[in-house]
């Protein structure tokens, strides 16, 4: 008899239970196909619907994204962290509810699964840091031959396909969509398969967070059907596989190569431990400008 069940027979009321939806250009619509699947927990008992997203889904999230993007990348570093630190004020808030659905998910205990989401708020706060600092860390004045002043600065490549690690569907979810958004880009991302629940209730989190609609994009279903279109899609610059298996990894870099995405494939990851720039640097570019000094003298410099 599941929990749900259970409380019903003691209360003697029906419990109402919670529609679950993809978020999209900032809004929650269900799947144009109309599709659903079942959600289980690490016993098998049901816990929710979840939408069963479509190509098409798919690619109105790159539409969305795409459209998101200018004012994203074009707003201050600064005013980035501040909607990221935001995010982490709010899941604080609803802490508890995050702490149910992760031990659901992942079949944890509830002092291991709140150990999960307590890392996974900290995570969003160490990203929010990042976000006026990256560039001081990777950029700078370059020492040239001739009266130029040669500078390079980091930019955000665009948007940006994330596959949602399988296993960890809530710290390793905003491992890697934290430091994507981090830096300028937008995201299109793909949630646990498995356990999509968690990240389809960041979405609500997101969406109260001042985080601009398209910025983030969050879709659940079959992971190879939504990510084939997404590696193939031209107006995608960017992939993060680490929700794909060895097989699926390869088949979708060859279908990335068509328009020179940039790919960042699967590798093990400890996402209790503290990160590096590397998922950050990964999806940027580097812009180098030259710029005339002036005449060089034996007095030096004339500007």
């Amino acid at each position: 008899m599941s929990d749900k069940t259970e409380k019903m027979e003691k209360t003697g009321r029906l419990s109402v239970f919670k529609t679950y939806k993809l978020y999209v250009g900032g809004k929650f619509p269900r799947s144009e196909s109309g599709r659903v699947y079942e959600v289980g927990d690490s016993k098998g008992n049901w816990l929710a619907n979840a939408p069963l997203s479509s190509r098409k889904d798919a690619r109105d999230a790159v539409v969305a994204a795409r459209k998101a993007f200018g004012g994203w990348s074009g707003a201050t570093a600064y005013n980035r962290g501040q909607v990221l630190y935001r995010v982490a004020e709010m899941l604080e808030g609803r802490r508890d509810q995050f702490v149910r659905e992760v031990a659901d998910a992942e079949g944890l205990s509830k002092s291991r699964a709140a150990a999960v989401v307590d890392a996974a708020i900290d995570r969003w706060v160490w990203y929010a840091g990042w976000t006026d600092k990256i560039a001081q860390v990777i950029g700078g004045a370059n020492p040239v031959a001739g009266p130029f002043f040669n500078l390079s600065s980091p930019e955000p490549t665009g948007v940006v396909a994330v596959l949602a690690p399988q296993e960890s569907s809530f710290l390793g979810l905003v491992s890697v969509v934290a430091p994507v958004i981090a830096t300028g880009n937008t995201a299109v991302v793909v949630a646990s398969e498995k356990s999509p629940l968690p990240a389809l209730s960041l979405a609500e989190v997101l969406a109260t967070s001042d985080v601009p609609g398209g910025v983030v994009n969050v879709l659940s279903g079959r992971t190879a059907e939504i990510a084939t279109p997404l590696a193939a899609h031209q107006d995608v610059n960017a992939i993060d596989l680490a929700g794909a298996d060895e097989d699926l990894a390869k088949e979708l870099e060859i279908a990335a190569a068509d328009n020179l995405k940039r790919v960042l494939r699967p590798q093990p990851v400890d996402y209790f431990e503290t990160p590096g720039t590397d998922r950050m640097t990964a999806f940027l570019e580097t812009k180098t400008v030259w710029h005339p000094t002036g005449a060089l003298g034996a007095s030096g410099s004339s500007y």
